[in-house]
């Protein structure tokens, strides 16, 4: 069964206080879920469109799973203390294996 991913790609962070709030409460949620973050912040290059800010990956065992995770009622309670603290580029992917 292929893995699921968030991926998720920060634009710009105008709220770091919101941000830490949200990473605590996210990482309880994903923890719950059962994700393992693989990739959080680190060294970037980026190339065409990319942007070289904050990039974050999430595995999950299914797709299904980072689906359930990104509904669960407590990543939306992380969801709500990041309000408008960021603009990112948030997806869920299927892995190919």
């Amino acid at each position: 069964m292929p893995k699921g991913y968030w991926v998720s790609v920060y634009r710009t962070i105008s709220d770091p206080e919101k941000l830490a709030a949200y990473n605590e409460l996210a990482r309880l949620a994903v923890q719950a879920a059962g994700g393992r973050t693989i990739i959080r912040g680190g060294r970037v290059v980026a190339h065409d469109a990319g942007i070289a800010e904050r990039t974050i990956v999430v595995e999950f065992d299914s797709f299904e799973q980072a689906v359930a995770a990104r509904e669960s009622t407590a990543y939306q309670e992380a969801l709500v203390a990041l309000s408008d603290g960021v603009e990112r580029d948030f997806r869920i992917v299927e892995g190919v294996d």
